[in-house]
């Protein structure tokens, strides 16, 4: 088979542009087979471009040569088409296809090059073997799906920026190699050819270099900045990633609210979603409360404290610790369960449950015991009275209900840690609705903002404890600034389990689509909360010595906050994982099984950098 060369021959229109209206007109389209139909006589290629397919016809009659290069031409050949535009038969229209009114009649078709046989073929709707899929990248991105992610990607990503631009942000870029100033997770380390035994490290955020830029005064800005982390990867986390990031001056945190609130809005409008704003607004330990975790579902009812509607005897009777709290929720659209499927959902709670100390009470068996009907009765009214008040619906007999209860004789740990049992029963909660919800559609799509709930989640804490080795560590980073009150009141020393931080989360559907604060910008606050961290002034010197020095040069307030761009877009494109919106995208084990990275370099190479490799493979 000989291949053919382009010539001067240019594209006039793409594969999914050709209309009813353009019957007639003479066009040059290129671009893949998709399929190919023979029928003898006639041959029919589906050739397919980022734009669309549109259907040719190779008439033996009207160019035996294009008819006899079309017998040779197989999927995935890049092919060019010379011919005209004319309406199908009638009855021949596909409705599936936005070019389905057309086809065009070739005159040439130039065979550009050739294809082997692909492992899959890009016209499949879905391939299951993920590895093969990010192996053969190139071929996987071809597909409709993929195609259609990136464009909503490009949309996302160009609405942010025209909206940010209109309100004043600057967008300034800051470097891939800079300083290792640790923020939670790993750092990526770069070793220095001309600096023997020191290292650059891959950003894991902007945040020192945003913090700088509004010390030198541009007041307001953004980039849509690659960010590196070291860390366990799972569905939506990658060790390269892509994040919004702003900062501002002077700011209130409901402006750096109404900022994300719009930008979002101008986002999920180009997927045709309208969401309302402002997004409503709760504490982190109200999220904790009627929640158990810190970045709630709002799709699901909250749980609900009981502890009230249990009397002291009952307690008792039904051997439930007195002073602990009892709490419920419901789990919406579950239906009835029978006998056998109550007793292995008992099994199974009871299993994630383990040996803690927590139990629950079966309310559908209560109904029926007379001597707990009333109780049955105020849980129902409870329940009902709690999600009506929080924007709930109306329990019904489809919903499950679950009150859990702590057990007589609980560990010592509850002492010490109040917020441990709404914590474990959150994650009840969670993993119920997760069992549910496929098979009872709990979370089923309505194409409306409905499907969309919103939440900005504030104060957390500026502290938490780390067990593994005996310390306060900062929750959030230690740039972040506590209440001005918990700073007075002297707090950071004596009592950091409550202090809080003028931090905040944007949530969506139970993800945390970004995290922001007001940052410190007093060089004396600054190297109180690096003391209060066990961090020497010798050790925050050698750390973060030249961003003391900035704050000592008329630093203005200022916060900011960052937003995952393929967390926002997987969700707007339904993916499941965030390597469905990320073009190359590493493996769990952070691999690109593509190009085969991280791979081996060689002895000159190291040599070169002043390295040795312990161990070669």
């Amino acid at each position: 088979m000989t291949l053919d060369f382009l010539g001067g021959l240019e594209r006039t229109h793409m594969c999914g542009q050709l209309r009813a209206e353009d019957a007639g007109r003479h066009v040059v389209v290129m671009g893949w087979v998709n399929r190919r139909r023979d029928h003898g006589n006639l041959i029919f290629l589906d050739v397919r471009d980022r734009s669309g397919i549109t259907q040719v016809v190779l008439d033996r009659e009207i160019s035996g040569e294009a008819h006899a290069k079309a017998e040779a031409a197989r999927p995935e050949f890049v092919v060019a088409v010379v011919g005209t535009v004319r309406r199908r038969e009638a009855g021949m229209d596909n409705p599936n296809m936005a070019t389905g009114e057309v086809e065009v009649v070739a005159t040439r078709l130039l065979l550009l090059n050739d294809a082997r046989t692909p492992p899959f073929s890009p016209a499949e709707g879905a391939i299951a073997n993920e590895e093969v899929r990010l192996k053969y990248r190139y071929l996987d991105l071809r597909r409709e799906e993929m195609q259609r992610n990136f464009l909503l990607r490009h949309k996302v990503a160009q609405e942010i920026r025209g909206y940010l631009s209109g309100e004043g942000f600057l967008e300034i870029e800051t470097p891939f190699m800079t300083r290792s100033t640790p923020e939670g997770a790993r750092d990526y380390l770069v070793p220095s050819r001309v600096h023997p035994g020191s290292f650059y490290a891959l950003p894991q955020s902007p945040q020192i270099f945003k913090q700088i830029l509004m010390i030198s005064g541009f007041d307001r800005y953004f980039q849509v900045a690659r960010c590196f982390r070291d860390e366990d990867l799972r569905a939506d986390r990658q060790p390269e990633f892509t994040q919004i990031d702003l900062e501002m001056t002077f700011p209130k945190q409901e402006a750096i609210f109404r900022v994300a609130e719009g930008f979002l809005r101008a986002a999920f409008g180009t997927a045709g979603v309208t969401i309302p704003t402002p997004f409503p607004q709760m504490t982190y330990d109200e999220a904790i409360r009627r929640y158990g975790i810190d970045k709630p579902d709002m799709r699901l009812p909250a749980m609900v404290d009981l502890s009230e509607t249990l009397t002291p005897e009952l307690r008792i009777t039904l051997k439930i610790e007195q002073e602990l709290p009892v709490l419920g929720f419901t789990i919406p659209r579950v239906g009835s369960l029978s006998g056998t499927q109550r007793r292995a959902l008992v099994d199974e709670i009871r299993g994630i449950f383990g040996d803690c100390g927590l139990d629950f009470l079966d309310t559908a068996r209560l109904r029926t015991n007379a001597e707990f009907v009333p109780l049955a009765e105020a849980i129902g009214a409870k329940l009902n009275a709690e999600q009506i008040v929080f924007g709930g619906e109306n329990f019904t007999n489809d919903d499950l209900a679950i009150v859990v209860t702590p057990k007589l004789g609980t560990p010592e740990r509850w002492n010490f840690d109040s917020q441990w049992i709404p914590k474990r029963v959150g994650a009840l909660r969670l993993e119920l609705a997760k069992k549910y919800a496929d098979r009872h559609k709990l979370f089923e799509k309505t194409g409306t903002a409905a499907d969309f709930r919103f939440l900005w989640v504030t104060d957390f804490p500026m502290y938490e404890w780390n067990e593994e080795h005996s310390r306060w560590d900062a929750a959030h980073h230690p740039f972040t600034s506590p209440h001005e009150e918990d700073i007075t009141s002297g707090r950071l020393v004596s009592d950091k389990g409550r202090v809080r931080a003028l931090a905040y989360d944007v949530v969506l559907n139970g993800t945390e689509l970004g995290s922001g604060s007001i940052r410190i910008h007093r060089k004396d606050v600054q190297q109180e909360i690096f003391r209060s961290l066990g961090m020497t002034n010798e050790e925050a010197q050698s750390r973060f010595g030249f961003f003391l020095d900035a704050l000592e040069y008329g630093t203005p307030p200022h916060g900011g906050i960052a937003l995952g761009l393929d967390r926002i877009v997987m969700i707007l494109a339904g993916a499941t994982s965030l390597r469905e919106v990320i073009a190359f995208p590493k493996t769990a084990k952070a691999i690109d099984l593509m190009v085969e990275a991280p791979a081996p370099v060689s002895e000159t190479q190291t040599r070169e950098l002043s390295l040795r490799i312990a161990h070669r493979p």
